[in-house]
């Protein structure tokens, strides 16, 4: 099919628009932020890569398939606009996440099937993926937030400073680091992959895990074999 008359065509052109506009909107969220939520905000700065990243995808597609060309393609779609207060804020990017990642993109990605761009289709099918993955963090950041749990457990939780860091077992992580005096919001918490039953954790190097990555449940010590040799 000719991909300038095809449907694909507009869709990756949203999909542009859109993933911009959601990289954009992080950080904003994230300047409301400051030092109160300091950890949080590295973790929408990673989102907002994401979004970046993706645009990047979707333009290069649209540069492949145009073959080169510099033109203008007007496109009509609605985007989402919230006040800057940071639990709303949230809550409207996650309801975008959760569009995109289980209604919009697998509809681009049938598409495309259908119109013979496979490549698209499997570009489409992979950022659904990925949003839904900012789905499952943003719903447990969101909820947390509201019952103004972020930093609270109701079982004995590891609790590292993202600044020294220090770290404690406990229910509650501290108002102010016993070690470095930095406030509550540079404590790093984890989030569920409900996804893969892990736990997403963060970037320090001084703590146990890089952000985002999943615990290796299957790290265990390989116990040495004894010889069978004779003496």
């Amino acid at each position: 099919m000719d991909f300038q008359k095809s449907k694909s065509k507009e869709n990756l052109v949203r999909a542009f628009a859109g993933e911009c506009m959601d990289g954009a909107k992080y950080q904003f969220i994230i300047k409301s932020c400051k030092q109160e939520y300091k950890f949080l905000s590295d973790i929408l700065k990673t989102i907002a890569k994401n979004e970046m990243a993706h645009a990047g995808i979707f333009y290069k597609l649209i540069v492949k398939y145009g073959k080169n060309q510099a033109t203008n393609i007007d496109i009509k779609a609605g985007y989402s606009f919230e006040p800057l207060e940071l639990l709303t804020s949230l809550t409207g990017s996650l309801e975008v996440e959760r569009k995109e990642s289980q209604k919009i993109y697998p509809e681009f990605a049938k598409v495309a099937k259908e119109e013979g761009f496979l490549d698209i289709a499997q570009a489409f099918d992979s950022v659904a993926a990925d949003e839904e993955h900012h789905v499952v963090m943003l719903t447990q950041v969101c909820d947390r937030l509201k019952n103004k749990k972020l930093y609270k457990c109701d079982k004995e939780t590891f609790w590292c400073c993202s600044n020294c860091a220090h770290h404690e077992m406990a229910k509650e992580a501290w108002k102010e680091c016993p070690s470095c005096g930095f406030p509550q919001g540079f404590v790093m918490f984890s989030l569920e992959d409900r996804m893969s039953s892990n736990v997403l954790k963060s970037p320090n190097k001084n703590c146990e895990n890089n952000k985002y990555s999943t615990k290796n449940k299957n790290n265990t010590k390989k116990t040495p074999q004894k010889s069978n040799k004779n003496k």
